[in-house]
């Protein structure tokens, strides 16, 4: 608690620009790092989804435990679910042999329950909420599925719609500016619009990452996967060093 401001402090950052962009980064780097795991690695998406699972419970737990907001182990906790999330999601999609339709509406329907269930619990799914064991724990299981969900419709929009990378990126692009647009001129709830907006830089950096290392014949860049995860990891360090954040306010406690 800030007695001088009245507010509760959170354990995850406040919504800025910088969140987004090192999210879009981290969310990239989670299809880079997980098909290097997966497919570079050859180990596979079942056990690549084991290994990422076992560093997300692990992340989650130290972030649960600890007492106040840290951007790095919050930063690793996010690539942690977007990791799984990849792996997760192309297990569904391709080993079960569900597909990308049946994998991300599976997926979207467990999003939703979870959110539904967050907010019957607590009466809210704000992130500023976000102060107790209780509220991480929803806030972490909504972020793993939107993440798995995120990949999932990258997947579909790039391959089942035909799209391609540039394709899809600029779908997901462009509906991430209506958010944005929304956030501005509309009175949609602001909650609303960061979950939808959360949801959607998921598949974006599907897309971008795929684009960076799938061959040219599939219309990427055959980028090397290690580099482009070294490269997105650098980014994404440099961003928290130069950008410090701050955890986000409930002025509701």
């Amino acid at each position: 608690m800030n007695r001088a401001t009245g507010y509760t402090l959170s354990k995850v950052p406040e919504v800025t620009v910088i969140f987004w962009v090192i999210k879009i980064a981290a969310t990239t780097l989670g299809e880079t790092g997980g098909d290097a795991v997966s497919m570079s690695m050859q180990l596979g998406y079942l056990l690549g989804t084991a290994i990422f699972a076992v560093i997300f419970l692990v992340a989650v737990a130290a972030q649960i435990k600890a007492r106040n907001f840290h951007p790095f182990l919050y930063w690793t906790t996010i690539i942690a679910t977007t990791t799984v999330g990849t792996t997760l999601a192309d297990f569904a999609d391709r080993s079960l042999g569900i597909g990308y339709t049946g994998g991300a509406s599976l997926l979207f329907i467990l999003l939703m329950a979870c959110l539904a269930i967050w907010h019957r619990s607590l009466g809210t799914v704000s992130v500023a909420s976000v102060t107790s064991a209780k509220a991480e724990m929803f806030y972490w299981l909504t972020i793993m599925f939107s993440q798995t969900l995120g990949t999932a419709l990258g997947d579909w929009t790039a391959d089942s719609a035909g799209l391609g990378y540039t394709g899809g990126a600029f779908v997901f692009g462009l509906l991430l500016v209506l958010v944005v647009a929304a956030h501005h001129w509309t009175s949609i709830s602001k909650t609303a619009l960061f979950w939808t907006a959360f949801i959607l830089t998921r598949p974006l950096g599907a897309v971008v990452g795929d684009f960076l290392d799938k061959p040219m014949s599939a219309g990427g860049l055959a980028l090397s996967r290690y580099l482009a995860s070294t490269a997105l990891i650098v980014f994404i360090v440099i961003c928290i060093l130069i950008f410090p954040q701050q955890a986000a306010k409930d002025p509701g406690h």
